[in-house]
Order: structure tokens, then C-alpha cells, then sequence
């Protein structure tokens, strides 16, 4: 069988089919950012303490040391709660939006569209993460301030009130934004390349394994160049929310510019490959069985919609 399932649950662009969009965003990201929420820890607290955890090895043996092997698993809740709410808006809101500025910037070239789309997206997604994000990153890195959302929500609202849940949401779109947009840039200009350049055949042509096998390589592509991206601002999140600094600059002056950009990059290489991969995967198996095809690209209904707005226009 070729470009999908014989039966589909809803048409492309309907409501029905961002709901699927926004679902298979929820589950990918919510599972794969829980899974590798040890990698996260550690990651941290290598931001944060660059001393004391200066390697991948010797940080797992020294959380595992002093603070047990439940300590790898510190912010679960956050991770999955957290990411699988922002998964949902990113991609849920970046198919709309990829149809939006499609179909009224029609004259401007897709990657333009594709960076707009998902900033556009991102933006929703962070507010509804940050708060989440907050009672993270304090329980990875202070053992003794929560368990975990159940306890950490109402002592930080105690502590510091609204303003403590949104501190690193600047910093935090900081991070985002930018891997967002190379993130699916990326990722949509590495589809177009490998079904035009490698398989040489349209999607629609191709069978499912194969859609797949392109999403999960495209996937890995987009984590990778958009982990270097946005390594500076996620070291300055990390600061932020355990006092390390108070702004930006102060941030920037107490890590040092060059750290900003090597400080955990490994790690969070070693993380977000993977991770991304993963999610595309998830995400799009969903979206095939579903019967809706895998992401990447215009569609033809999406090309057609193009074109005919820029004959009306």
C-alpha cells in the first residue's frame, strides 16, 4: 500500500485533523521528553555546576553517588506533563499556521513560511510549558525544594507568586524560537531533498516504510543543527531559574560567551538527536494511522490552495 491507509478519520486541514495534529504532538513529546528525563538532569545540573559535573560519565556516577538513582529521575512529572502540552500546541499550531501563511504570503518562499509558522507556533507553546518548566528545573537542581508539580506548583506560588512561574519565559523562547524555526526547517527541507535527490519519487508514490524511514532521518537532521542553535539561551534558562543571574547580560558575563555555546553541548546533542527523531516518528506514525500522510512538504491539496490564492490574488 502507497501514500497512507485506504481509510481516513478526517480530511487534511479540517478541525478533526488538527485535533490529530495536537493529539500526536501531546503523545511523542510528553513520552520521548519523559524518557529521557536522566539525560535532562544531568544536563542541568552540568549547566548550573560545570565544576562539579563536567562530564557525561563522571555526572551520572556523582548524582547516582550522593543523591541515589531516584535523583536521575528528578522532574519527571514536568517533563511529561510539561513538554506533552507544549507537543501539542508546536505541532498542532504549526500545520495551521503552515496553511495560513501558505495561503496569504504567496508570493514569499517556503522557508520564510516554514520559520514564520513555526515561531508563530512556538510562542503558544512555551507559555503553556513555562510554568511547568519553572518547577522543573528547581527540583532537578534543588533536591530539597519539591517532589515534584504536586508540591513544587503551590510552594512556588507561595514564594514568588504569578511572576515566579513566567521568570524564564523570555529566555525560554530564547531557547525555543530559534530551534523551532531551524527545527522545521530543517526537517521540511531535508524531506524535500531525500524524496527529490535520493528516493526520487513523490511521497504520494512511496510506501509507508518508507515515509517513515524518511521522517525518522529528516527528524535526526532537524535536532541535531537546532540542539547547536539554541545551546547559549538554554545554559541562560538553566542560570535563570537557579539564581545564578538576574539578566541576560549578567548571565552572559558570569558563563562567558564561548561556554554559552560548549557548556552541556554534548549532552544535549546526545539528548536532542534522538529525542526529535523519535518524536517525528511518533508523531507521524499517528498521522498514518490515521490515514492522513506523513509530514514534510507541501501537500498537494496545500500546493493547490497556494495557487489558487495566488491566481485570485
Amino acid at each position: 500500500m502507497r501514500g497512507g491507509v485506504d481509510r481516513r478519520l478526517c480530511e487534511e486541514f479540517s478541525p478533526g485533523y488538527y485535533g490529530i495534529c495536537t493529539v500526536g504532538g501531546m503523545l511523542s513529546a510528553g513520552t520521548t521528553h519523559l524518557a529521557i528525563t536522566p539525560f535532562d538532569v544531568l544536563k542541568v545540573n552540568m549547566q548550573v555546576n560545570p565544576i562539579k559535573y563536567n562530564s557525561i560519565s563522571s555526572g551520572f556516577s556523582t548524582l547516582w553517588r550522593e543523591q541515589g538513582p531516584s535523583s536521575l529521575w528528578r522532574g519527571w512529572s514536568g517533563k511529561f506533563f510539561g513538554y506533552g502540552i507544549q507537543g501539542g500546541c508546536k505541532f498542532g499550531l504549526y500545520e495551521y499556521f503552515k496553511r495560513l501563511y501558505s495561503n496569504v504570503l504567496v508570493n514569499d518562499n517556503r522557508t520564510f513560511i516554514f520559520f514564520l509558522s513555526s515561531a508563530s507556533a512556538q510562542v503558544f507553546a512555551d507559555v503553556a510549558l513555562c510554568p511547568f518548566e519553572a518547577i522543573k528545573v528547581r527540583v532537578q537542581t534543588q533536591p530539597h525544594f519539591a517532589k515534584g508539580l504536586a508540591d513544587g506548583f503551590p510552594k512556588l506560588y507561595a514564594t514568588e507568586g504569578i511572576a515566579g512561574f513566567y521568570k524564564g519565559l523570555f529566555p525560554l523562547w530564547g531557547r525555543n524560537l530559534p530551534f523551532s524555526m531551524v527545527m522545521f526547517s530543517t526537517f521540511e527541507h531535508s524531506v524535500d531533498i531525500m524524496y527529490k535527490n535520493i528516493i526520487q519519487r513523490k511521497k504520494e508514490d512511496c510506501s509507508r516504510v518508507q515515509q517513515i524511514g524518511v521522517t525518522c532521518l529528516a527528524g535526526y537532521a532537524a535536532g541535531a543543527v537546532g540542539s547547536v542553535i539554541s545551546n547559549p539561551a538554554d545554559v541562560i534558562v538553566s542560570a535563570f531559574y537557579n539564581k545564578k543571574a538576574e539578566t541576560v547580560l549578567q548571565a552572559v558575563k558570569n558563563i562567558g560567551l564561548a561556554n554559552l555555546f560548549t557548556r552541556s553541548l554534548p549532552v544535549r546533542i546526545t539528548i536532542v538527536g534522538p529525542l526529535v527523531t523519535l518524536q517525528w516518528f511518533l508523531y507521524d506514525t499517528i498521522k498514518v494511522l490515521s490515514g492522513l500522510p506523513t509530514s514534510g512538504g507541501f501537500s498537494r491539496r496545500l500546493e493547490k490552495e497556494a495557487a489558487a490564492a495566488n491566481l485570485s490574488g
